[in-house]
């Protein structure tokens, strides 16, 4: 039997959901292999997605962002949680060491916690980092002044990133000055067959009218229009999360017998935040996207250009879409037709034959 040490950062679950495709492939390539799945993201998630052996071992991996929502940033509240995670840090190193140590793992696998590279260096284990983007690069677009608290923080994420022996850069990727060595592999994306027959009775869509899933990702999302939206003639909608007594043209997501991956794959509209997973699936299906951006998060510019460059997107104002004026985006988007043939989501594959060498 072969472990793997799997550090997953709990920030949502899109670090969860590049690191379950890799995993598969790599069970493909390496017979027994087992998983220590090192985080807060609950089992629930793993359930049915994740075919090699696995056990959860729950610990806080990183910090990621303190978001009021998916689409707000509170970044007082986040460097104050960054500052508490590091008040003793040789100290936390030492522990996750020692629980690397006890586990006898082949190989620590991080996305994209710096604290399980260092620790894995620490425990003399190969540590290898595995996403599209690092928390140096975050924090760095959250500076808002020369603290040199803040600037010695991100300096100690990138010593710890530079214990990795190897970044597996998932694109598209963001600049990654920290590590020492880099390998770029493709989008990361387990694609399922459409079930939009299924769909479209379960939310009873008549013949004129369309699906859009409304998916921001593992972060709740509170305050949807839903008044305006029940009125939108044309327009069925699914989303996560309850659903106001009386609405006739919403769903929940929980409600319609239909994972996640196959609502995507169905719905005929994608209303999204520009996250990891969701755009570079839409894309690989060729679904239009209506999308609200937050600007100040360090790999969105380039996954909307990527959208923009292989797939359809439109966006929508943070107002707009608060205020449930999505009529003219989702008739555009709709409307629009890809231009360029999408990336072959190749890059579970290529990280698959890259981490096999290690184990």
């Amino acid at each position: 039997m072969t472990r793997i040490w799997c550090a997953i950062s709990s920030h949502g679950f899109g670090h969860a959901a590049q690191m379950v495709p890799v995993l598969n492939e790599l069970g493909r390539r390496v017979p027994g292999l087992t998983a220590i799945l090192r985080t807060q993201v609950p089992a629930r998630f793993f359930e049915g997605r994740l075919r090699i052996p696995w056990d959860l071992s729950p610990a806080e991996q990183d910090v990621g962002c303190v978001q009021r929502g998916p689409l707000a940033i509170d970044v007082e509240a986040t460097w104050a949680a960054h500052l508490r995670f590091h008040a003793d840090w040789e100290r936390r190193v030492e522990a996750e060491a020692q629980a690397i140590r006890a586990c006898k793992p082949a190989l620590v696998l991080a996305d994209i916690s710096y604290l399980a590279i260092e620790a894995g260096a620490a425990a003399n284990v190969p540590a290898v980092g595995l996403c599209n983007l690092t928390w140096d690069g975050i924090l760095a677009m959250l500076l808002e002044s020369d603290s040199r608290e803040r600037l010695q923080l991100i300096e100690q994420v990138r010593q710890s990133y530079r214990s990795a022996e190897l970044m597996l850069r998932i694109a598209p990727g963001m600049p990654m000055g920290a590590f020492r060595k880099i390998a770029d592999v493709g989008p990361v994306a387990e694609l399922v067959a459409s079930e939009a027959g299924a769909l479209r009775d379960a939310v009873g869509a008549g013949a004129d009218e369309r699906v859009a899933l409304v998916a921001f990702g593992g972060i709740a999302l509170e305050g949807l229009p839903c008044e305006r939206l029940d009125r939108m003639h044309g327009w069925r909608f699914v989303v996560n999360g309850p659903v106001p007594t009386g609405a006739g043209r919403i769903r929940s997501a929980e409600s319609i017998p239909l994972s996640f991956s196959a609502l995507l794959a169905s719905a005929d509209v994608i209303v999204t935040k520009p996250g990891y997973a969701t755009t570079v699936e839409a894309v690989a299906y060729r679904k239009p996207v209506v999308y609200v951006r937050r600007y100040n998060f360090a790999d969105e510019a380039g996954l909307v250009e990527y959208l923009h460059r292989y797939g359809c997107g439109v966006e929508l104002s943070a107002e707009d879409f608060a205020a449930g004026r999505w009529e003219s985006a989702l008739a555009e988007a709709s409307a629009g037709t890809p231009k360029t043939a999408a990336p072959a989501p190749t890059g579970a594959a290529e990280a698959a034959d890259l981490l096999a060498r290690y184990l």
